[in-house]
């Protein structure tokens, strides 16, 4: 019998985006401060990108001086490149991408975008999650 590494299984495959992100909204980013580090999200993101991400604190704290909009770039990148582990792993769409992410949360801002763009970058990341731990 083969242990599964635990270190590839991803627990988290159901996170309700579309809620995270309206909470997220309404404590104007302060919520995601906490829940990248300590939910685990940051270290999930890396391994499935493979690379470290700059952690999402310091893309906040350099979203003061330009009006919030270094996080929102920083944030739409992050989603462009899980498109595209999406895509190379075979996931069905439809997917977040960098113009849906930056779409939502500038266009959309007033019809709640910002929970609507989160929801679908959640929606991707559940089924790569998925995908990954199927493997």
């Amino acid at each position: 019998m083969v242990a599964m590494d635990e270190e590839k299984h991803f627990k988290h495959t159901h996170r309700p985006g579309f809620l995270l992100g309206f909470v997220d909204f309404f404590t104007a980013g302060l919520f995601f401060l906490f829940y990248m580090p300590l939910g685990g999200l940051q270290a999930e993101i890396e391994e499935i990108l493979r690379h470290k991400i700059m952690p999402y604190w310091k893309a906040y704290l350099l979203g003061i001086p330009t009006l919030f909009i270094y996080p929102l770039i920083w944030m739409s990148r992050i989603a462009s490149e899980l498109k595209e582990k999406a895509i190379e792993l075979g996931v069905e769409g439809p997917y977040t991408s960098y113009f849906h992410m930056f779409g939502w949360n500038t266009l959309g801002l007033l019809l709640f975008g910002p929970a609507v763009a989160t929801h679908r970058f959640f929606k991707t990341l559940n089924r790569v999650e998925e995908k990954i731990n199927n493997s």
